[in-house]
């Protein structure tokens, strides 16, 4: 019988070729360990880069209650492609001679989407730009958005404080104009919320100024002051040579810095620029805070409405002023805006400096508004009298329009119930409300700047 055969050479392969395999797999393993760590780093550098651009020093910042979309993307993303500059372009380029290009903060808000209409329609160049925060519904701006690119309007989603973006705006457009319309509205809500007042009144108006001071050309500006402005004023009816030192509100406050400030880029950097005090501008697309627009939801759907008077149990009144009134009035404005003198930041000589009531001149007591409402829903309002808070509302307001009927031949023209009627009929349009609801108050969207 022959000897078993020898094994121990192909054992000791074996094992060496396993030490091979572990040490191979060991570098491999070294290998890939480094390359992860490399790319893990990598991708925080980048995180890191990205939320440093989003969300400055909190020492800088004033905390927001509501979302913003105000983000490396709108200075990045919309300020690169050829794309998005061709739609700016074709946006802003007038299709009458002469014509304006004008820029309008605030566009997919309540007066600024019936003013860009109104501009667009007559031939202007008309580029929006609105952050479409939360302060009330977005959808309602979203939908204003969808009818503004009906007529070829362009909006940008960006913010005031978004010094980049404004640049990139002003390098691809020379601007002719800018109706800043953009800002925290609102009495109450600054109880809540003063530093969100702060950041979009103050500083993104001087943002703005900041960029327009150094635009070759300089545009001429129209922006939104208020009639919050006359505070504890008495005197009536309310004039702009009356006093504004007084102010209720804390967004009166800001308003009135805006004044303020105006005042100061017009005298060292040559801007023109026109404050437009609105008195309670209401209208179809309206915003959703005002008392009007919120009565009428609560009178429908059958809840308790809070109608104030004053310490002295006396009516709180409102010069209510319709929406297509307070366009004539922007429209005007721009219209008779002179051009800036400064060129490269310097000023080169005097620049107007104008500031008007825009109102209705008609002061009506609340409680003759509920009553409109009542007729027009066919629907008893369940009324609770308080006395009103000191939250910063006034409980009377009265323009008086003289000095902007001689310069720009304001002159409104639409009575309140003539107003609530167009109102009511976009309400139960828009929102598909049919009960109770007064036959003629039916009827198709109104469009912004469209009269019926």
């Amino acid at each position: 019988m022959g000897s078993p055969p020898d094994t121990s050479k192909t054992m000791k392969l074996e094992r060496y070729n396993s030490y091979l395999r572990r040490i191979n797999n060991t570098k491999l393993l070294n290998a890939s360990s480094k390359l992860l760590f490399r790319a893990t780093l990598l991708v925080a550098l980048v995180l890191v880069f990205l939320f440093t651009l989003n969300y400055p020093p909190l020492s800088d910042t004033p905390p927001h209650h509501f979302h913003t979309r105000h983000n490396f993307l709108s200075s990045a993303f919309y300020g690169a492609g050829a794309a998005w500059e061709k739609q700016v372009r074709h946006s802003s380029a007038p299709r009458r001679p002469n014509g304006m290009s004008v820029l309008v903060t605030g566009a997919a808000g309540f007066i600024g989407s019936h003013c860009s209409l109104a501009l667009k329609k007559r031939g202007d160049g008309v580029l929006g730009l609105d952050n479409f925060n939360d302060y009330y519904d977005p959808s309602l701006k979203r939908a204003r958005q969808a009818l503004l690119s009906k007529h070829q309007i362009f909006i940008v989603e960006g913010d005031l404080n978004d010094g980049p973006l404004l640049s990139k705006l002003f390098d691809v457009v020379p601007f002719t104009h800018i109706l800043h319309l953009a800002a925290q509205a609102g009495v109450r809500y600054a109880m809540q919320n003063p530093q969100s007042y702060v950041s979009s009144n103050i500083a993104g108006f001087v943002n703005l100024l900041e960029i327009a001071k150094a635009a070759n050309p300089q545009p001429a500006i129209v922006w939104a002051s208020s009639s919050s402005v006359y505070g504890l004023n008495t005197e009536n009816p309310f004039s702009e040579l009356h006093r504004t030192d007084q102010p209720a509100s804390l967004y009166a406050a800001t308003k009135k810095a805006g004044e303020e400030i105006a005042h100061t880029y017009n005298h060292i950097y040559g801007l023109s620029l026109t404050g437009l005090r609105f008195f309670t501008v209401y209208g179809p697309w309206g915003r959703p805070d005002m008392a009007y627009f919120f009565f009428t939801k609560d009178i429908l759907q059958g809840k308790t409405i809070d109608i104030y008077q004053t310490q002295e149990a006396k009516e709180v009144a409102r010069d209510f002023t319709y929406i297509d009134d307070v366009v004539k009035g922007c429209v005007g404005a721009l219209d008779t805006a002179e051009k800036s003198t400064g060129s490269g930041g310097k000023k080169r000589r005097p620049a107007q400096l104008r500031v008007y009531n825009l109102g209705n001149t008609s002061p009506v007591p609340v409680g003759r508004l509920v009553s409109i409402l009542e007729g027009l829903l066919s629907t008893k309002a369940k009324k609770h009298v308080i006395t009103m808070p000191r939250n910063g509302d006034v409980p009377y307001t009265h323009a008086n329009v003289s000095l902007a009927y001689r310069d720009f031949g304001y002159k409104p023209s639409t009575d309140l119930a003539t107003g609530l009627k167009k109102f009511v009929k976009w309400y139960v349009s828009y929102y598909g409300i049919q009960s109770r609801v007064k036959k003629e108050s039916h009827g198709s969207h109104q469009q912004p700047g469209e009269s019926s």
